[in-house]
């Protein structure tokens, strides 16, 4: 068994990770957050030590490092964007392996330091990657690899998630925190599409907005126009009608690869595979927060790669 303190309580994804950590039979000992509505710890570890004080859950952790009660082996991360990283440098001097929400973090120099620090103390990063567990992405990408070498797929992926006015006024709408959409909501998307189709060749942007992005994609094996939303008006009109505020779709040649489903259970095989010793580590983020990061920076061109049908024509 493992013991784990988490940073992050009271966010939308830590009870994913506490029912990971109780699934796999470890415990909980230490939670932090600045806020304290995290009633959901009665649900999986009632007798976890909370903190609303970053020092004083510092202070804890370092007392069960020096002690006879057995250390902190993993700090779970499930802070906002921007804290990531020094989360992560945390875990990592404490003598714990991170476990790290998406993005890892919003800048690609940000993971050489942290590879660093990784040698110094040898413990490890590890990081939620899940649709590379999901067993209908882990088959099509068998199918790709079975493919000739040289074919280039057609791939449209449309995300949308809606959301009220709250985001823009929280840390998720403050670009230098979030990293903007592309990089909020969008990361695990464009991880997936490396991890199918390979090295990334082109990266043009189409549309750079607080609560819509789109661009083209270009890698290996497949050419990708993407359009993420947070606007509930660009939901179908046959979903929104009935009662969908989100919308999920990947093209590949025309054929809809469904995948909607299994989602449930993602995170707990992840931290099955992260403790027999098989998690995604530094190397295998880099490919999307490299591409994140070029996408939150680079110049709107419309006439760059293909556009997304969700864009009008001529907007520029």
């Amino acid at each position: 068994m493992s013991n784990f303190a988490l940073i992050g309580t009271a966010g939308y994804i830590a009870p994913r990770h506490m029912k990971a950590i109780s699934d796999t039979g470890n415990t909980l000992l230490a939670a932090l957050d600045t806020s304290d509505s995290v009633g959901i710890i009665d649900s999986h570890f009632p007798d976890a030590h909370f903190f609303t004080e970053f020092e004083r859950f510092d202070r804890y952790v370092d007392m069960l490092r020096r002690g006879e009660t057995g250390k902190v082996d993993f700090v779970s991360i499930c802070s906002p964007n921007y804290l990531h990283d020094s989360h992560m440098r945390f875990a990592l001097r404490s003598g714990a392996d991170a476990i790290c929400e998406k993005p890892l973090v919003l800048n690609p120099e940000d993971i050489d330091g942290l590879e660093m620090i990784e040698k110094a103390t040898g413990q490890t990063v590890n990081t939620i990657l899940q649709l590379r567990v999901h067993p209908s992405i882990i088959a099509l990408r068998e199918k790709i690899q079975n493919s000739p070498k040289d074919t280039k797929y057609e791939v449209d992926l449309t995300y949308i998630t809606s959301r009220g006015r709250w985001y823009l006024e929280s840390w998720k709408g403050d670009v230098r925190k979030s990293g903007g959409i592309a990089t909020n909501i969008g990361v695990h998307f464009f991880d997936m599409l490396h991890f199918l189709f390979g090295e990334l060749q082109e990266n043009h942007v189409h549309l750079n907005a607080p609560t819509k992005a789109a661009g083209y994609l270009e890698f290996e094996h497949a050419r990708c126009r993407w359009f993420l939303s947070l606007d509930i008006n660009d939901v179908p009109a046959e979903a929104r009608a009935a009662g969908a505020r989100t919308y999920r779709s990947i093209t590949i040649n025309g054929e809809e690869i469904e995948f909607s489903g299994g989602f449930a259970d993602l995170h707990t095989r992840s931290y099955e595979e992260i403790l027999n010793g098989n998690g995604f580590g530094l190397n295998e983020n880099r490919p999307a927060i490299e591409m994140v990061s070029h996408i939150r920076k680079a110049p709107v061109q419309m006439s760059k790669g293909e556009q997304h049908p969700n864009l009008k024509t001529g907007i520029d």
